[in-house]
């Protein structure tokens, strides 16, 4: 009960209606207003707990994701349309054989993954049944100011509610060839991030979470937090995930290559069987030295090099240190839907 209150109390703050329902009222005309602003802070608050949704996946039983994410996941989805649409982060979801859905209210129905966006991260659901439930409206990620309060609802209700900051948005490059012109960071931590709901004090989706990271400032004291994908990067894609499946134009060429920056060198700590980077002969413990003659030393050159040669299929040029010798490797990049698999369809 007394957890209950708490997360009711923060929601209010949130939601900018805390200063009006916590005074003490004197007379009855501000007694009944007051009882109809918590009425309406209730209700509100109950929309938005609705609007996140549990989210369970299993995957095919040949996935490729198998290895490094399970093939059982679990996380948070957010409606978002009248028609059933639900966003989480994409992880959880690739490749699946089947996924579910969990409402607040303890509903479980079936889901399809209808969208993948690998270049944000994005998954893109549809209920199999009507939810019923009313969705979160987008708010824009690019309003957030340091230091500005934030919701995190995982799924789970009040208990799983928690009150975070912004401690930065900034660049943000992944070891898996991913990278976000900005993302979002929050601390302090919540330990149900994927999928998460970032809400902000007005009450709206500003981000879905990605990540448990140990820094979330760009320099300085080691805090940890959270990276949200900005709520940003979906509006524009959003008709074409629903439509097509993925966002329109060329895809990114993709060599299945993960690296660690390590003392200005990039380390190679794995790579995906059967990608374009195995099959060229690159192996862990490789250190990549350059995109054709361009020196690369962090993940953000490395990237910016070979995205910028062309879309997926473009031949690029990778010299690595293999021991004590550098090689030049000419690899065929693909597209990385080409890589994951799909459930068949018989």
């Amino acid at each position: 009960m007394i957890k209950n209150r708490i997360v009711a109390v923060s929601a209010a703050l949130l939601l900018g209606w805390g200063g009006a329902a916590a005074e003490e009222p004197k007379e009855r005309p501000r007694v009944q207003k007051s009882q109809h602003i918590q009425a309406e802070l209730e209700r509100e608050a109950e929309e938005m707990l609705a609007a996140v949704v549990r989210v369970r996946m299993k995957a095919i039983p040949n996935a490729r994701s198998n290895t490094t994410l399970g093939s059982s996941r679990e996380g948070t989805g957010v409606v978002i349309d009248e028609r059933g649409h639900i966003v989480t982060i994409g992880y959880i979801v690739i490749e699946a054989d089947s996924i579910e859905i969990t409402t607040r209210d303890e509903r479980t129905v079936p889901a399809t993954l209808v969208g993948y966006d690998h270049a944000s991260g994005f998954g893109l659901l549809r209920s199999g049944a009507p939810l019923g439930v009313k969705p979160m409206p987008m708010g824009l990620a690019a309003d957030l100011a340091m230091r500005e309060a934030v919701m995190v609802l995982p799924a789970g209700g009040r208990d799983a509610a928690s009150l975070a900051y912004v401690v930065s948005r900034r660049k943000f490059a992944a070891s898996w060839e991913y990278l976000l012109e900005t993302a979002i960071f929050t601390a302090p931590p919540t330990l149900q991030w994927a999928g998460a709901a970032l809400v902000s004090r007005e009450g709206k989706l500003v981000g879905i979470g990605s990540l448990y990271v140990r820094e979330t400032q760009e320099s300085g004291s080691e805090i940890p937090g959270n990276m949200f994908v900005p709520i940003d990067l979906l509006k524009p894609i959003l008709a074409d995930l629903i439509e097509k499946g993925r966002r329109s134009g060329p895809a990114r060429p993709w060599l299945g290559l993960a690296t660690e920056e390590l003392h200005g060198h990039l380390l190679v700590t794995r790579v995906s069987p059967e990608g374009p980077a195995d099959k060229a002969g690159v192996r862990s413990g490789d250190i990549v030295v350059g995109v054709g003659a361009d020196a690369v030393q962090s993940h953000e050159e490395l990237y910016r090099r070979v995205w910028g040669l062309g879309a997926a299929g473009v031949e690029v040029p990778l010299k690595i240190l293999q021991g004590a010798d550098v090689r030049e490797l000419r690899l065929r990049s693909i597209d990385r839907f080409q890589y994951f698999r799909e459930k068949p369809v018989y």
